[in-house]
């Protein structure tokens, strides 16, 4: 085990980073991912990749982890060149990942998931089950997760699964550790819990790529920082020399200094009534309003039941009791379809599972809630489906190579575009945005905010879920905050600040 590395004793020009790529380059059909990077990753030091989406971050990680070959470039290890031609290959070198939205299977225990892959055997070669759950409690206790090993993964909610994907990765004897938007699904206590785990692996001398787009997480946890911008790299130092519009400044190209757009905040006549909406188990008595040409934001912490409200409003799942008036007329709204029907659309939070049909090109999941658009007798018509996909995808920026590519290939910003256009297609009266800027880099979330303003303006009534403040503030005309299932508070004006969100939210004393 190597002593602990400290950032300030670190020379670059002397010491050997346990993974170095010099001039790595990728390419796919019509699009060159990656062109002559570098990224050098040192023991006992965090080194931030930061950069817009699109930038090349997804194909670098993959290139580490073995998913892809680099077409160019050295890959060294140890100061030795080195490759790996399977993924297999780089986690027995000692290289491990933690993405943000890492396979799970619901139908195993926390332990199977945990050691799928590379499972303990007995010398017979039969699974040796008190081998894996001995070594599950072992890792589980090592990151702080209070869980039972043997407890069946679908029990579980999105945090603790989680966990147990950061268990999986240090199942093996990792040099390296990759940990890709760790902190989208958790809250905040188990973000400090986080934190420390990363200290403990640094203390080890274990290397760790941190990427995320949030900086105040980047100048809390990094010791070095590597930028890059449209596949290339663009810059790379210790961060204790750079600030935080110099690296934006890297990423965009350009400073962003006004990152939500000015609007005329005069909203029009009510559009949407929720009156006493209530469900068994998530929420209750839940009332507001919702004008037109209004961004009504929706706050709470983790749990809250904001995410649940929306589901019911799109009729996802059924309230218990509670009414949804659309201009002025009261609704039914049994099923997704009848919301569609009724004008109010949804995009979820979770685009992977709940949004984008991965597998499908572009201009299908664009088209695919519009059907009656593009479809005559029966058969749908591809020219008049690109021509929609084309309007909605050009209007929302998107960076494609063409709109036939998957959708799964795109990046995390992009794949939003596309499922925030595929609603729009539909011409709603009502759209619910939830966190419609997770996991985007500050480029993308400028489109996107961009983009609401001028649905508002076109007398569009949008409801924005957001867990981060900023976006509350810079966005919302009035905002909603949920506490436990309930309405905490409706804010606005000089009353919307952090400090009152943050009270509300967390039911801390001296709320006014």
């Amino acid at each position: 085990m190597q002593a602990p590395v400290r950032p300030e004793d670190i020379d670059t020009a002397t010491q050997v980073p346990v993974l170095n790529l010099n001039g790595i380059t990728k390419t796919f059909p019509g699009v060159r991912a990656l062109s002559e990077v570098s990224l050098a990753l040192y023991p006992g030091q965090v080194t931030a990749l930061v950069g817009e989406n699109g930038a090349g971050k997804s194909t670098i990680v993959k290139v580490l982890t073995g998913i892809y070959q680099p077409d160019g470039g050295v890959l060294e290890l140890d100061g030795k060149p080195t490759s790996f031609a399977t993924a297999q290959e780089a986690t027995r070198a000692g290289i491990t990942a933690i993405h943000q939205e890492t396979v799970l299977f619901d139908e195993l225990t926390v332990a199977e998931n945990i050691f799928i892959g590379h499972t303990p055997r007995t010398r017979w070669g039969l699974i040796d089950w008190p081998e894996i759950e001995m070594r599950a409690r072992d890792i589980l206790a090592r990151i702080g997760a209070d869980l039972d090993p043997r407890a069946p993964l679908r029990n579980l909610g999105i945090a603790s699964k989680h966990l147990v994907a950061i268990a999986r990765a240090l199942s093996v004897d990792a040099r390296v550790v990759i940990m890709d938007e760790p902190t989208a699904a958790l809250s905040h206590k188990e973000i400090e819990e986080l934190y420390e785990l990363v200290e403990r692996l640094k203390s080890e001398g274990r290397a760790i790529l941190f990427i995320s787009h949030k900086f105040d997480e980047i100048f809390r946890i990094a010791d070095r920082y590597t930028v890059f911008r449209d596949g290339e790299h663009v810059g790379s130092g210790l961060i204790s020399d750079v600030t935080e519009d110099a690296l934006v400044r890297m990423m965009v190209g350009r400073s962003v200094d006004q990152i939500f757009p000015a609007r005329d905040k005069t909203p029009g006549k009510k559009v949407l009534e929720v009156d006493s909406l209530s469900h068994p188990t998530e929420f209750d008595d839940i009332s507001f309003t919702l004008r037109k040409g209004e961004i009504l934001g929706f706050y709470g912490l983790v749990g809250s039941g904001r995410s649940e409200v929306m589901q019911a409003i799109f009729g996802i799942t059924s309230p218990s009791r509670g009414t949804v008036q659309i201009d002025g007329r009261r609704v039914t709204l049994r099923s997704p379809a009848d919301a569609v029907a009724n004008g109010i659309v949804y995009v979820p939070e979770d685009r992977g599972k709940q949004g984008a049909v991965i597998g499908l090109p572009i201009f299908q999941n664009v088209t695919l809630a519009s059907l009656n658009q593009t479809s005559r007798n029966g058969f749908t018509r591809l020219a008049q489906e690109f021509d929609l996909a084309r309007e909605y995808t050009e209007r929302l920026d998107l960076r494609a190579a063409s709109l036939d590519q998957d959708v799964g290939n795109l990046s995390g910003g992009n794949q939003q575009k596309v499922v925030i256009a595929k609603w729009l297609a539909t011409k709603p009266r009502v759209i619910i945005l939830d966190e419609p800027t997770k996991g985007i880099d500050i480029g993308s979330k400028a489109a996107v905010h961009a983009f609401m303003a001028e649905l508002a303006a076109q007398g569009l009534a949008v409801i924005m879920v957001s867990s981060e403040i900023p976006e509350v503030l810079g966005m919302s005309d009035r905002v909603m905050v949920m506490r436990e299932g309930l309405l905490a508070a409706e804010l606005s004006g000089a009353d919307l600040t952090p400090e009152t969100l943050v009270r509300y939210a967390a039911d801390i004393k001296g709320a006014a």
